[in-house]
């Protein structure tokens, strides 16, 4: 499951669907004037006349035109149905695109996450972010994955997602970090991830924090701004290659423990 941040925000569409009624509105309005001005007609017979030729139904004219009302209808057509079309086209990709179903998901998901507590929150969801996240989802464990990189998202991944930035304070609230028992931050720089322990530990002092550190020198920065726990993969790594290498029976040993 995903919960979008950026893409395709409530308030574009809302803006679209206001100014689709408003659009269909001022031409009603405007050939209903029109037509009561111009032939002198009653408003019933004014607003219909309107409607049969934006929705260009093909229905004879109510009462014959003069010459000023033709000219009058001729721009009203060229109005009237650009607008009805971009009303049509406005619903039929609300339709046909599932705009609506992911308001709809994302009000869901949105109510789902402020009901989340003790849960981990999971910044960046690279190779690394992947590996972690499955270890957690194997035990159980309610989490959530903060990743701003779309183009890496998996649409089968059974995980509930915040699309965003996870330096970002307001990006940290909707994932709960108040009630969050645990942060991981392996977002792709150093720097990225020094935001986010920063960020983190003020909205959260009490919150258990680890995160990743790619150069050398940046574990100990990482620790002043906050992090419980800094972890370095090109260090362990190294050391583990050097240890499969020196101690092969001690490095199947530990592997068996750590798979049962």
């Amino acid at each position: 499951m995903k919960i979008y941040g950026d893409r395709k925000p409530v308030k574009e569409l809302r803006k679209r669907l206001i100014l689709s009624v408003v659009l269909i509105v001022l031409i009603v309005s405007f050939g209903t004037a029109g037509y009561m001005g111009i032939e002198g007609w009653n408003y019933l017979d004014s607003i219909y006349m309107t409607i049969i030729t934006m929705t260009t139904v093909g229905f004879k004219e109510i009462h014959d035109l003069s010459f000023n009302g033709k000219l009058f209808t001729i721009i009203l057509i060229i109005g009237g149905v650009g607008t009805a079309l971009y009303a049509l086209s406005t619903g039929a990709k609300l339709v046909l695109e599932g705009e609506l179903q992911e308001i709809y998901g994302r009000k869901r998901l949105e109510k789902k996450l402020k009901e989340l507590k003790n849960h981990y929150i999971i910044c960046g969801h690279g190779r690394m972010g992947k590996i972690i996240s499955r270890e957690l989802k194997g035990k159980n464990s309610s989490l959530v994955i903060i990743e701003k990189r779309t183009e890496i998202l998996e649409e089968k991944e059974d995980i509930l997602i915040l699309e965003g930035d996870a330096t970002k304070d307001d990006i940290l609230k909707k994932a709960g970090i108040e009630k969050a028992k645990c942060l991981i931050s392996v977002l792709p720089t150093d720097a990225e991830n020094l935001f986010v322990v920063l960020s983190a530990r003020v909205l959260n002092p009490a919150l258990f924090i680890v995160a990743r550190a790619s150069e050398e020198g940046s574990e100990q920065k990482l620790l002043r701004a906050g992090a419980d726990r800094v972890v370095s993969p090109y260090h362990i790594g190294g050391l583990r290659i050097a240890h499969t290498v020196l101690k092969p029976a001690v490095v199947d040993f530990i592997e068996i423990g750590v798979s049962t």
